[in-house]
């Protein structure tokens, strides 16, 4: 340290008093963001720098290269910031570290008053970067000289208590700021090389300017979201990636966006190939981190992207919003939300390109990222865009690993057909004896498969596709279709009923209505199928069998709800039945397989609750018709 000239001593203002006490005695829960601030600080005294080299001013040391020092000495427990930027006139060193913005300092003290806010998110937002440093020093000295050729080198000290001293110095100095920070005893970890270097690259890994930790230069990759796409390569996204996310593949996508108008912001983000298994057990470990200006501001900020984008991985750095925003008033900033409807923007408008340009690699896509992807369908804004990305097998497709959009669905509809049929079921075994589906194989009609519980859902919820509405097979207007052109004939052709025979099938579906009791809103004669005997049917306005057992898992109490009983006419067991009650309509036959052919319904849809009698049933009807096997084919 030179010989000091004309050292003056100032009294801190009041309110600035009552900020240094809280930072020394009150704040600990993130006192390594103190050199985030000051390595901010440094970048914007380089960056001035430059500024005034490339408009010509005259610059004293102009050969010094711009550059971040950090030295630290175990021994002595003191920890130095040097840079070779701007520097600091004894003037500016007054106005920018000797006080402070009086309402911003007052909004913080009542910000922290009220809330326990977490320091690291608040204390740049309030000019007060370069205070935090007295949550770990117990004594502060900057040595800084300005680029101006005639200004002396000044010092400024303090304890942080009460006053500081500011003295010009009589020796040369070259060009730049250097702060040393004096620790306090319970801050020793400020001068361990490990804990340094995981600070510096947990927060400042981007300064455009190099950082040195001694010697070893410590922000090594670049910020490669800042250069033109056309210069970065692809080994150099792959080296990114990397080490952003630490997977140990290549991404599958790279999205690399520059927006200059109407705000300012880069974005680089990826897609894995790979979905990650473990986030339906960790599901807040998503979110891209946002710089501002390449400071890291929030590590993985959710409210960049949905939930349903949370996949994506990256960084988007912005130049308009304020250094250091706190987490509290991001979400209320006008340029944070633009920034953040841009971002799901540019992934829709990606993702709508893939699927165009790339259809086998959109289906790998989906077929590792679609369970999450399909969350969006309670996004309102962006329903266009999610129902023209959204992806299902079918009953056309060859197996049950195909997909197809809503615009190849579409463009296969038959003519009349005004509607997009849906079926759920566990996979598509169930799905092709399912009773429903008998109509639309014979009609040759296109029908969703929908294996995931939460598909009802999405298709629920985003309620059309253009002017078709999503329906499911179990709710649809049979009569409607029947008018349809047939496709294929059923396998056994049987005759149409007599009068008669119409008769007493009126009267045994009332009968059955009577077994049934309450359990089925009606009892009526099938227009939609054709190989089996009977199914249970929604109103159209009911909730599907697949949507109750999704609504009864989470609601105990909920009753079985009420359905259309349909019998088919057609089949043989029901003009067998037909037969016996025209003989003896209280025959208990009928009543067996009445509750024979409902229970049997339930369980097909997965709502019978005890299949006991069921089984027991079934067992008794077999024991009688083994009988009649034995008679009738003279086994005896």
């Amino acid at each position: 340290m030179g010989e000091k000239m004309h050292a003056e001593k100032y009294e801190f203002k009041a309110e600035v008093k009552k900020l240094l006490d809280i930072l020394v005695h009150s704040l600990y829960t993130s006192r390594e963001i103190f050199l985030r601030e000051l390595i901010s600080n440094a970048s914007d005294a380089l960056d001035k720098l430059r500024f005034e080299s490339n408009r010509g001013s005259a610059i004293v040391d102009k050969d010094m290269p711009l550059e971040i020092t950090i030295d630290f000495d175990e021994k002595k427990n003191v920890l130095t910031v040097s840079d070779t930027g701007i520097g600091m006139t004894r003037d500016e060193l007054i106005t920018n570290v000797g006080t402070i913005a009086k309402s911003g300092t007052e909004e913080f003290l009542k910000l922290i008053a009220e809330t326990k806010s977490e320091t690291s998110n608040i204390i740049g937002k309030f000019g007060i970067g370069f205070y935090s440093v007295f949550m770990v020093a117990k004594e502060v000295v900057i040595t800084t000289r300005s680029f101006r050729s005639e200004a002396l080198p000044v010092e400024w000290h303090s304890d942080g208590l009460g006053d500081y001293e500011i003295s010009e110095l009589n020796e040369k100095t070259l060009r730049g700021t250097k702060i040393a920070v004096h620790l306090k005893d319970d801050a020793k970890e400020f001068t361990e090389k490990w804990r340094l270097e995981n600070i510096i690259k947990k927060h400042s890994n981007f300064v455009s300017f190099p950082i040195y930790l001694g010697k070893e230069k410590i922000n090594t990759v670049n910020a490669i979201w800042r250069e033109p796409k056309s210069s970065v390569t692809k080994e150099q996204y792959n080296e990114f990636y990397k080490f952003l996310s630490y997977d140990n593949d290549e991404p599958a996508d790279v999205i690399h966006k520059s927006v200059d108008a109407p705000i300012q912001f880069n974005a680089l983000l990826f897609i894995p190939k790979k979905s990650s298994e473990a986030f339906w057990f960790d599901r807040e470990n998503y979110g891209l981190d946002l710089y501002v200006r390449r400071v890291l501001i929030q590590h993985k900020n959710k409210d960049l992207v949905p939930e349903y984008l949370s996949f994506v991985k990256g960084v988007v750095d912005s130049e308009d919003l304020p250094l250091n925003i706190s987490r509290e008033t991001l979400q209320e900033n006008v340029i944070f939300t633009k920034i953040a409807s841009s971002v799901t923007s540019t992934v829709f408008g990606y993702l709508a390109d893939k699927a165009k340009s790339d259809e086998n690699g959109y289906k790998e896509f989906w077929k590792e990222h679609g369970k999450i992807f399909k969350l969006g369908y309670g996004d309102f804004t962006n329903h266009d865009k999610f129902v023209e990305l959204i992806r299902f097998n079918s009953s056309v497709c060859k197996d049950k690993d195909e997909l197809i959009s809503m615009a190849e669905y579409s463009a296969r509809m038959k003519d009349g057909q005004k509607e997009i049929y849906f079926i759920t079921g566990p996979n598509r075994d169930s799905i092709d004896v399912d009773p429903h589906m008998e109509i639309f194989r014979n009609k040759g009609l296109e029908v969703l498969c929908l294996f995931d519980p939460v598909d009802e859902f999405v298709v629920s919820s985003l309620r059309k596709y253009k002017d078709f509405e999503f329906k499911s097979v179990e709710s649809i207007d049979s009569k409607k279709i029947k008018e349809m052109k047939d496709v294929e004939q059923p396998k056994d052709k049987i005759e149409e009923l007599t009068k008669d025979d119409a008769k007493h099938f009126s009267s045994l579906l009332s009968k059955m209505k009577n077994i049934l009791a309450d359990r089925v809103e009606d009892v009526v004669e099938s227009t939609r199928l054709v190989d089996s005997a009977s199914c249970l049917v929604s109103k159209e306005e009911g909730v599907t069998a697949s949507m109750h057992k999704i609504l009864k898992m989470t609601n105990k109490e909920m009753g079985l709800q009420k359905k259309i009983f349909e019998v088919n006419p057609n089949h043989k067991l029901v003009r067998n039945l037909i037969r016996v009650f025209r003989v003896d309509s209280e025959n208990q036959f009928i009543k067996d397989t009445t509750e024979q052919l409902y229970e049997s319904a339930l369980l097909q849809e997965g709502n019978l609750d005890d299949p006991h009698k069921l089984v027991k049933r079934i067992n008794q009807m077999l024991e009688q018709s083994s009988d009649w096997f034995v008679k009738l084919n003279n086994y005896n």
